[in-house]
């Protein structure tokens, strides 16, 4: 789910430039449809007296409810419901939901460049009318609209609530299918449909994580790729959570769309903040999901790989993946695509980068490092499959994910392997063992 704050495209300047030029013969004209969003779009969270719901528009249903294409001006519309029951006045911190966040004025002056002042009036006026309000009192039930920058595939929605000696947080991650992400094919039933997978106490966990291949294959299964770094341990609905409070985002399928898309982006060093990744194997298949951390141009990117694993850890799914860092793009013949991103060597660091993102979130309960990938010295490194070269100290990071927000420093160490300062760069602080809780200094 991308969250990243870009400047205007130039695609977007120039749909602008046609709005003034047209706006003169433009007449606005409020829809008469209600300001709710359609009722399978809607997630809902509950704590104590304090219910919140919502769901992300697309651009179809956002036109349909603001009457001009928020889209084309990379706005996207999000929907809440805020159901305060409690005895507290309580105020919605917009900044939390998104920094970057468009006022109803500022949304709706982008449409109405040339329109005689009654139509961008009541332009504005409608947009206000939609505009969730920002002070919850005591017993009351508030709706409506905050406008964020336009993202792709889905984002995550932190709704922050405070009061006084009060705060409350909300968190929805919403998937915004078009037809080429990648997670809209993913059915983990239909991935082992008829086995009884083992639930692994946590010395069995570590003794079968230790025991999966050092490294993905391709779709012969032959060769070693990039290597399995990671491993998240929660449910699909946990995973995607914790990985898009914490700033990743889906990947599209390789299609001849979406590869016509990344090749316009890589000739003109544009962004596809949800660029497809080359298909790598485990367990006999490529990645049953992929999630990405884009960055200003789609050379440079942090993403990752996971699959299934055939066994869970405490009733909860395993997932198995790869991480590395993306530092540019190459030609090659090993690709569908005929190019492929070149990997940053120091793949540690990737791996590490994924541990604080989580961190920083309070997605971790706990985490460790296991052995299996086999280390490779700086001056003798490994290759994936299409020659890139890397280095590690040959660990894989196990994360628990937390079902509950867990500050960073509480975080609990297994205590399993320790990285090697030495090639990884800089190391996160062992932290407290598994059976002793952090204390904060």
């Amino acid at each position: 789910m991308h969250d990243r704050r870009r400047a205007m495209p130039a695609s977007v300047m120039a749909v602008l430039s046609l709005v003034l030029l047209l706006g003169a013969c433009t007449r606005f004209t409020p829809p008469a449809v209600p300001p709710a969003p359609d009722a399978q779009l809607v997630q809902t969270r509950v704590d104590g007296q304090v219910s919140v719901s919502a769901a992300v528009l697309t651009d179809a249903q956002a036109e349909r409810r603001y009457g001009v294409n928020l889209g084309l001006m990379g706005i996207q519309a999000v929907w809440l419901r805020i159901d305060n029951r409690s005895a507290l006045d309580l105020w919605l911190m917009l900044a939390a939901l998104d920094p970057d966040y468009y006022t109803a004025a500022e949304a709706s002056f982008l449409f109405s460049g040339g329109m005689s002042d009654e139509n961008a009036d009541r332009m504005a006026h409608y947009f206000r009318s939609l505009s969730m309000p920002v002070h919850m009192r005591a017993g009351q039930v508030n709706e409506g609209f905050v406008l964020t920058p336009r993202s792709e595939g889905g984002r995550y929605i932190d709704v922050e609530l405070t009061g006084h000696d009060k705060r409350m947080r909300f968190g929805f991650a919403v998937t915004l299918p078009d037809g080429d992400f990648d997670y809209e094919k993913l059915d983990p039933a239909a991935i082992y449909p008829d086995a009884a997978l083992p639930d692994l106490d946590t010395g069995q966990l570590r003794a079968a994580l230790q025991a999966l291949p050092c490294c993905t294959t391709d779709a012969n299964g032959e060769g070693n790729g990039d290597p399995l770094n990671i491993v998240l341990v929660g449910s699909l609905e946990e995973t995607l959570t914790a990985l898009a409070r914490s700033g990743w985002s889906f990947t599209h399928r390789i299609t001849p769309r979406t590869v016509a898309r990344e090749i316009r982006a890589a000739i003109t060093g544009g962004e596809y903040p949800t660029a497809m990744v080359s298909p790598l194997h485990v367990f006999g298949r490529s990645h049953d999901f992929a999630m990405q951390r884009a960055r200003r141009t789609i050379v440079q990117r942090n993403h990752m790989r996971l699959w299934l694993a055939p066994f869970r850890h405490e009733g909860r799914s395993v997932w198995v993946g790869q991480v590395s860092r993306d530092i540019g793009i190459k030609l090659t013949s090993k690709s569908p695509t005929l190019t492929t991103h070149v990997i940053g060597p120091d793949v540690d660091d990737a791996r590490e980068y994924l541990l604080q993102s989580l961190m920083i979130q309070n997605g971790v309960a706990r985490f460790g490092f296991v052995g299996g990938v086999g280390r490779a010295a700086i001056d003798a490194p490994r290759v994936n499959l299409t020659g890139d070269p890397y280095f590690t100290d040959g660990l894989r990071l196990v994360v628990l994910l937390a079902t509950d927000p867990v500050a960073p420093h509480n975080a609990r160490n297994l205590h399993w392997e320790e990285p090697a300062p030495m090639l990884s760069g800089s190391v996160v602080d062992p932290g407290p063992t598994e059976e002793v809780p952090a204390v904060a200094p």
